[in-house]
This record gives C-alpha cells, sequence and structure tokens, in this order.
C-alpha cells in the first residue's frame, strides 16, 4: 500500500510538475486583539561580515547563544541565516569550500570542521525557533576578488559564469547552472534539518546603466535556437528564473515535502507605468519583472513559493517608493499565499516609524508576519526597537501560519496528560507519537493557562504559557489553593494545531 508520505509527496510534486494553482489559506487575525499566528523573523547576513573569522567555535557557539536568546526574548520565531553568500558554505559540505566570510579564506576549513549551520539548527529548534537557510543563488564573488579556493566550482566549470559590474555570476541562461544550484540545495536539505530555504533579491544583477549582461553565447544557444526572438530576451530571462524556482521547489519535494520554499524580492513588482494594464504599483524604482526578471507573483499563483518576503525598507511617504501605498500593493497581490513583510530596522526606527507600519500593515487581511532586516539591528537595539517589540508589538507568543496548501490536517492529541509530583517539581507532562521523518506527527506543543471557571479560546496568544519541543512543562507551584484550567496541544511540522487536551490543578 501507498504510504500518507508517498502520497503526500505525489500530490505535492503534481501540483508542480503541471504548474496547478494553488490556494493557500491564511488563519486571520482574529478581530480586536493580537494575532495568534504570525511570521516574526529575523535575517542574520554572513556576506561582508568579518567578526566571524576572528572567532574559535567555542566563542562563536557562546556567541550565536546569546544572539538567540536576545531574539527570542524579542518574540522573534524564525532565524534566516545566510549559509551560501558566494557559492560558498557557512556549513560542511563535498560540493562547496568553507565560506571566506567564514574563516577569512575561502576552503580554510574551521578548527575541527564546526559546522555553524548544524550548531545553530540544533540551537533554534530547542527554542522552538525556525531556521531557513538562505541561499544566492547566483552569486559567486561580490565584488570580482574572491580568490576561489581550488575546489570552487568556477574552476572546474569557468564556462558556466559570466562578469557583470565586477560580480561573478552562474549564467541563469545555461541549464548547468540550474542543475548545479539544485544539487546544492538537494544536499542542504537532504542532510540538514532545515525548516525552509530561502533566497532574497538577487536572480539577474541589477542593472548598470549602459552596461548590458553578457548572456549573448547563451541567448543564441537557448534562446534563439529554441525560437525566441531577439526582441524577447527578457522573456527568455524570465524563464530561465523560472525554471530555477520550479526546479527547486520540485527538488525540495522529492527530498523532504515538509520543508517550506520561500523568497524576499526586491519591494516593487512592477511601476504602475511600466504595465499596459495599469496593474503595477504607484512607485518609480527598480522592478522585479522588468529589471531582475523575477516573476514572483506567478511564483506564488503556482504554487512555486511557499511564502514571499517583499522588502519594503522605505519610508512612509517616501516619493518614489511609499512604504503604505507597497504595503496595499502586496496585499491586494498576495494570491492567497504567505505574505511577510520584509521591514529595514534603522531605516524605520530613525523615521520613527515603527508604530505606524506595524498597525498599518496588522490591518490589512492577506498580510500575516514581518521580518527585521537585519536582526543586528535589534541586537544593538537601535533606538529601543527591541524594547517595543518586547513590550507591545511581540508581548505575547505567536506561532507561525499554517502552511495548509502542504498540509491540512492537525495531528493527535497528546496523551496520558497528568500533573504530578517529580524531582524536578510539579511537573506536566504526557505523551506524543514524534518522529523527525514523519512531519504529520507532533513537532511541538503548546501549553495555555485559564482560570478556573474561564472560557477556553486558543485563538488568545495572551493565555500561551509556553511553546516546547519538550513533553513536559514545570508548574509554577505557590501554595496549592488556586485552581487552574492546562490545555496542551500539539502542532505538525506544517503548523497544523489540534484541540489539545486539558488537566485541572491547583497551584
Amino acid at each position: 500500500m501507498m504510504t500518507k508520505h508517498l502520497r503526500l509527496l505525489l500530490v505535492l510534486l503534481l501540483c508542480i510538475v503541471t504548474s496547478c494553482k494553488t490556494t493557500q489559506q491564511i488563519p486571520q487575525q482574529p478581530t480586536g486583539k493580537e494575532a495568534k499566528r504570525e511570521f516574526r523573523g529575523a535575517w542574520i547576513q554572513t556576506a561582508y561580515q568579518g567578526e566571524y573569522k576572528n572567532m574559535t567555535p567555542a566563542q562563536m557557539r557562546k556567541d550565536f547563544v546569546r544572539k538567540l536568546n536576545y531574539l527570542q526574548k524579542c518574540g522573534i520565531n524564525a532565524i534566516i541565516f545566510q549559509v551560501r553568500p558566494e557559492a560558498d558554505a557557512f556549513y560542511k559540505s563535498d560540493i562547496e569550500p568553507w565560506s571566506r566570510f567564514y574563516t577569512g579564506q575561502q576552503g580554510l576549513a574551521p578548527a575541527g570542521n564546526f559546522d555553524v549551520m548544524a550548531f545553530l539548527l540544533e540551537e533554534c529548534h530547542k527554542r522552538n525557533m525556525e531556521f531557513h537557510a538562505w541561499l544566492n543563488p547566483y552569486r559567486a564573488s561580490t565584488a570580482g576578488n574572491t580568490r576561489f579556493a581550488d575546489s570552487h566550482i568556477y574552476n572546474k566549470h569557468p564556462e558556466w559564469f559570466v562578469t557583470y559590474n565586477k560580480q561573478i555570476l552562474f549564467d541563469p541562461g545555461l541549464p548547468e547552472s540550474r542543475q548545479f544550484i539544485c544539487r546544492v540545495v538537494r544536499d542542504i536539505v537532504s542532510r540538514y534539518d532545515v525548516d525552509a530555504i530561502h533566497m532574497d533579491d538577487y536572480f539577474y544583477p541589477y542593472p548598470v546603466a549602459g552596461m548590458p549582461f553578457p548572456d549573448d553565447k547563451s541567448f543564441q544557444k537557448y534562446g534563439l535556437d529554441k525560437g525566441y526572438k531577439v526582441s524577447q530576451r527578457a522573456d527568455w530571462r524570465r524563464e530561465n528564473v523560472n525554471k530555477l524556482i520550479r526546479e527547486i521547489k520540485r527538488t525540495i519535494l522529492l527530498s523532504k515535502p515538509w520543508v517550506r520554499f520561500g523568497i524576499s524580492p526586491f519591494g516593487i513588482y512592477r511601476n504602475k507605468k511600466s504595465t499596459p494594464d495599469g496593474s503595477g504599483s504607484n512607485t518609480n524604482g527598480l522592478q522585479n519583472y522588468d529589471d531582475l526578471y523575477a516573476d514572483v507573483t506567478r511564483w506564488v499563483k503556482e504554487g512555486w513559493i511557499d511564502y514571499n518576503i517583499p522588502q519594503i525598507y522605505w519610508e512612509i511617504g517616501h516619493p518614489a517608493a511609499d512604504y503604505i501605498t507597497l504595503v496595499k500593493w502586496w496585499n491586494q497581490n498576495a494570491n492567497n499565499g504567505h505574505l511577510y513583510i520584509g521591514q529595514d530596522v534603522a531605516r524605520t526606527m530613525k523615521a520613527g516609524e515603527l508604530t505606524r507600519k506595524m498597525r498599518y500593515e496588522r490591518a490589512l487581511s492577506h498580510i500575516s508576519g514581518n521580518c527585521f532586516w537585519p536582526a543586528n539591528e535589534i541586537l544593538w537595539d537601535n533606538k529601543g526597537v527591541a524594547d517595543s517589540l518586547k513590550q507591545n508589538y511581540h508581548r505575547y507568543p505567536a506561532l507561525i501560519p499554517a502552511y495548509t496548501h502542504l498540509h491540512n490536517r492537525a495531528p493527535q492529541e497528546v496523551k496520558k496528560l497528568k500533573a504530578e509530583w517529580t524531582v524536578q517539581g510539579y511537573l506536566l507532562h504526557w505523551q506524543a507519537e514524534q518522529s523527525k521523518t514523519n512531519p504529520e506527527l507532533a513537532s511541538y506543543f503548546v501549553i495555555y493557562r485559564f482560570e478556573n471557571k474561564e472560557p477556553v479560546h486558543l485563538d488568545d496568544p495572551s493565555k500561551i504559557v509556553a511553546i516546547t519541543r519538550e513533553t513536559n512543562y514545570l508548574l509554577p507551584y505557590n501554595d496549592g489553593k488556586h485552581k487552574y484550567r492546562y490545555v496542551v496541544t500539539a502542532v505538525d511540522r506544517f503548523h497544523n494545531e489540534n484541540q489539545g487536551k486539558s488537566k485541572k490543578v491547583k497551584l
């Protein structure tokens, strides 16, 4: 008989191969109160960062633990960590060399082969934070001055690369480029327990006036020779990126169908003046569709990506790209997908706009979270941003919105829920079937507390006292005279939550 996992994989794969449209239902925010479900991410950049090469593994572990603890206190529930800035690695790879941003020299191994990604994965999951592996797909050198390690793919296949504006890039027009990038994705997903693969806004490079992108050879072979006209080179380039996105999603599905694929594109899809039907935003800036050849809204419609985080980094009232205009546009063009907003912390805090931005986008029906750029600005508490998140916008915990387009059935309820004295103290504990290879089983548990006669409403995040991957919770015992009702729910890898089991206790 076909297993549930195989059925799930085949159904999802069929949707991708046939480019079927998906409907991704996202729970709406409760009226008049904070949402229980909200994506609260933070990007941790490694490109251009010089701090890591001067740290020992012990120092790095201590520093990352400090950062994760602080970000957790600020309500962050997902870390997006840059693991591949230049076709290299912040993890143990047999395909690509260690990153120069990690050890100071590309290909030079850290002491003891310390695997940053493996460490961060474990530490994030201890805190029930997601770990999204952030890859830059095409970039091999940020400024053309990278000294490639002998093992770098550039040395083996220089014909796969082009140089543009001092950057060395995989030629997006070559099938070999896509195949290699998918090989890297497959390697990460198959060996590491990542929650998502993430890519940002770097597809075709940001254009430079008067400097055409040097893809004449690949366009001749895979464009003109395949029926594209000279005037259709832009369409051909968009289709190259479409193929990459589609093939990466297929690669993930064949490896682990519960791992998501997310994109954080440049904040403008198209300007209104560039669209014959006027469907673009009332802005005047660089465009995903026309300049970077990234047809993001199509990727959402077709189900090739699982979440979209447009980088709306401008201020409210910006003359070329007003924040309110763009947030409204993306909300209107969410296409039933998971839509979160990329926030530039420094610019937002400098303009004193955090409150206005958070309140405005939380009032829009299709936006269900934020991602903050970069995490360091929160760690530095730039103009009080960390305190604002802790005391106001993230004062209660939040579950990540459920990815019901991947799987929409809640896991089994916990069993044998008991409260009893142990050597640890008064312990609430339970049993649940769990497996790292079965995403439909319980991945973590949410613990709610209600007054004895208070109605049980699981949509109220103020009632959440803990979110844990453990199967126990130490109760705050006082004098044994106050009655409470605790409810424990199980949540799967897709963030589907059941109704839970309850237990009355006296504390």
